[in-house]
């Protein structure tokens, strides 16, 4: 084991605060190409949202776009395709649910080095699998050579995959937490380990500063170390559409993915978010923690740390939120309560932490 010292998001080559400048100017000239109120395409959210929504004839058109990320690299590692289609379908629905909407369809951009038939074999495979769990159809994509470009760790196998999906909901139906208020229970829904988020800052805390490969098994984890990096991503949509068709007041949803929990802030209300348990985390956490030396506000920034999906309703509803995912096969746990807090901050309490944009810090 190398030196010990601490790691961070930025130090593995993620500089999320240029990401966030460079954003900011996207948006100011992208905002220019929105349709005049009343127009055909309206936008119906400001961007910020996990998805947006477009007025098509009084229907409410959700559209979302994410990919995988740098799990492709683990992917390649374990020479394992099969599954990383998955954690693409996921990505994209799971932001789609946010607004409210049910996913509809998916298209895909998978960009290569090579044409490889038997690499494009395996990733369908996953996709395929997502969209059964997803219930959606996958209609169309784009299959990219650019061996100039897209390089990897596998010669001939590498590649980049991306999707962007559709789904629909009620133009007075679009939940974005608009009617928070204090008292508003946390409903946290465990996730399956890392996902899709993070994965740079955990190759380089455990493979390249520490002497472990992807079948090193850590007493930390009950499956080799590059199986429990490639789990695929929890999928939410059957919950979430049964919570939502049995009219629960859902008032706000939150995909936990890179941000952690601050991803709780992206709702309208100004509120603030009182964490007050957290269930145990999965192992593959407490390891790069261990492993890498990473502080705890770093990990709640960059990870999920167990919860992969919130749900926000009112009190009363928290018990029959948790009921219904259940009967879905996945846990459920109040976390906390919306509180009053002009500032949106997340309060951590069991550690002492306290949350707002991107960055958790020590309660002072």
């Amino acid at each position: 084991m190398t030196e010990a010292r601490a790691h961070t998001y930025d130090a593995a080559g993620v500089d999320t605060e240029s990401a966030e400048h460079g954003l900011q100017r996207i948006l100011a000239r992208l905002r220019h190409t929105w349709p005049i109120s009343g127009a055909p395409g309206q936008v119906q959210l400001d961007f910020g949202y996990f998805a947006n929504v477009i007025d098509i004839g009084g229907i409410g058109l959700a559209i979302s776009t994410d990919g995988v990320g740098s799990k492709v690299l683990i992917a390649q590692m374990m020479d394992k395709y099969d599954t990383i289609g998955i954690d693409c379908v996921a990505m994209n629905v799971n932001d789609i649910l946010c607004v409210g909407a049910t996913p509809i369809s998916l298209v895909d951009y998978i960009a290569v080095e090579k044409a490889n038939p038997e690499l494009l074999d395996e990733i369908s495979k996953g996709l395929a699998v997502g969209a059964e769990t997803a219930s959606i159809s996958i209609t169309g994509g784009e299959i990219a050579q650019m061996g100039d470009v897209i390089q990897g760790i596998r010669p001939g196998y590498a590649f980049d995959l991306a999707g962007t999906a559709v789904g629909r909901v009620a133009l007075d139906r679009i939940i974005v937490g608009r009617d928070l208020e204090p008292g508003d229970a946390i409903i946290g829904i465990e996730s399956n380990g890392i996902h899709s988020n993070g994965l740079s800052l955990a190759r380089k805390v455990l493979f390249e500063d520490n002497p472990f490969g992807v079948q090193s098994r850590l007493p930390e984890l009950s499956r080799p170390l590059g199986e429990e990096l490639l789990r695929p991503t929890h999928i939410y949509v059957s919950e979430i559409v049964d919570l939502l068709a049995q009219q629960i007041p859902v008032k706000a949803m939150a995909h936990i993915t890179s941000d952690g929990l601050l991803n709780l802030t992206r709702v309208a209300a100004q509120v603030g978010f009182s964490i007050d348990e957290l269930p145990e985390c999965p192992g593959i956490f407490a390891a790069i923690q261990e492993y890498g030396h990473v502080p705890i506000e770093e990990m709640f920034q960059v990870y999920n740390m167990g919860i992969g999906f919130c749900v926000i309703v009112p009190e009363a509803s928290a018990a029959p939120t948790i009921a219904t995912i259940s009967q879905h096969g996945k846990r459920a746990f109040r976390l906390g309560s919306v509180i009053h807090d002009p500032e949106r901050q997340v309060h951590l309490r069991q550690l002492g932490l306290i949350g707002q944009g991107k960055h958790f810090a020590p309660l002072r």
